[in-house]
């Protein structure tokens, strides 16, 4: 497995034990369509949350979190819309969160989570 995969598998599993400790149920992880990849769908009571997660070694060319913008919310949100269709799903609202990961090479990871990006 190469170094940024390694780093990235680490990051969503460390995002996916915060959803948890906060009370959200994983649904499914990594799930992939046409439209591209879903790193963690969960549920928060009945809402569904769809969660990009991003992770980084350093803060060298921004936050982490900044590397999600309008057009990639676009395609979450089709992306989404796919899954909820393929898995026959309703829920009443769904909100999309964005975990940045900063994990230095040395020292505890940075987690930042943002609730409900639009």
């Amino acid at each position: 497995m190469r170094a940024k995969d390694a780093l990235g598998r680490y990051g969503e599993d460390l995002a996916a034990r915060h959803l948890t400790a906060l009370g959200l149920v994983i649904l499914a992880r990594n799930w992939r369509c046409s439209i591209g990849e879903l790193d963690i769908i969960a549920r928060d009571g009945p809402c569904l949350v769809v969660c990009e997660v991003k992770t980084r070694r350093s803060e060298q060319y921004g936050l982490p979190v900044e590397a999600v913008g309008p057009r990639k919310l676009r395609r979450l949100r089709h992306a989404a819309l796919r899954w909820l269709d393929e898995q026959q799903v309703h829920v009443p609202t769904i909100r999309f969160d964005v975990i940045g990961i900063v994990q230095p090479r040395s020292g505890p990871p940075v987690l930042q989570h943002l609730v409900g990006v639009e």
